[in-house]
């Protein structure tokens, strides 16, 4: 079953396109990489699934709903950037997610929480950089969505924490569910993927199983990632 699809999908910024025709297909209970250098497409595409943005022209459908009250309710989101107010307490950002979301599995963020030593009387502001970065992970992780969309969700943390971190997302979504993980940091996340799309200048170079792309092209995605884009 598609649980994401974009339709000719294009999206302007003034006269600067960011997407251009953008056409793909995402089953349910996959681990995607949406995978390309900065200025390539990424946020823009994600912004559109989550409704931030508006398309210039084509489709979205997410469950076969275009975006809307009712697609948000199945989407959970991680930014790129911190969206939690440094002055709060953890337990007061599980309580708004509580509030927030009917899908917020409390019991399961608490486990997660406790499993990594985090006090839920901690106010952000106190916590480490990657350890803000888990918390807000494991927020978003303990929703039972369809479709977790998690922009560069190991960025600028040490190695340790993007273990813990790809850990808690291989171990808590469901198999109807998918993951779609931007990042440029394809070695790290290389081993939990399913499928790869490959985004370039606003367009879809290549997208598929990571397994037959490694068989038929004999490298590994990151190589072929970095001669595609000669990082």
């Amino acid at each position: 079953m598609t649980l994401l699809a974009f339709e000719n999908v294009s999206k302007s910024y003034g006269a600067s396109p960011a997407l251009t025709n953008v056409s793909l297909e995402i089953p349910a209970g996959k681990i995607v990489g949406l995978l390309g250098p900065n200025g390539s497409g990424k946020t823009t595409l994600i912004k559109l699934i989550n409704g931030l943005l508006q398309p210039d022209g084509g489709r979205i459908l997410i469950n076969d709903m275009e975006p809307s009250p009712a697609t948000k309710a199945i989407v959970s989101y991680l930014p790129d950037t911190t969206y939690l107010n440094e002055q709060m307490k953890v337990k007061e950002a599980l309580t708004f997610f509580k509030t927030f979301y009917k899908d917020f599995n409390l019991e399961r963020a608490q486990s997660l929480l406790r499993d990594l030593g985090i006090d839920e009387n901690s106010r952000f502001k106190k916590l480490s950089k990657g350890n803000k970065e888990k918390v807000q992970l494991i927020l978003v992780m303990s929703r039972d969505a369809r479709l977790y969309v998690l922009d560069e969700p190991i960025g600028g943390v040490d190695p340790a924490a993007r273990d813990y971190i790809l850990n808690t997302i291989i171990n808590n979504y469901s198999p109807t569910s998918t993951v779609l993980i931007s990042t440029h940091l394809i070695s790290d996340i290389e081993p939990i993927l399913d499928e790869i799309i490959f985004l370039k200048d606003g367009k879809v170079v290549r997208q598929g199983n990571v397994d037959d792309i490694r068989y038929e092209s004999g490298e590994s995605i990151d190589q072929l990632f970095r001669h595609e884009f000669k990082a």
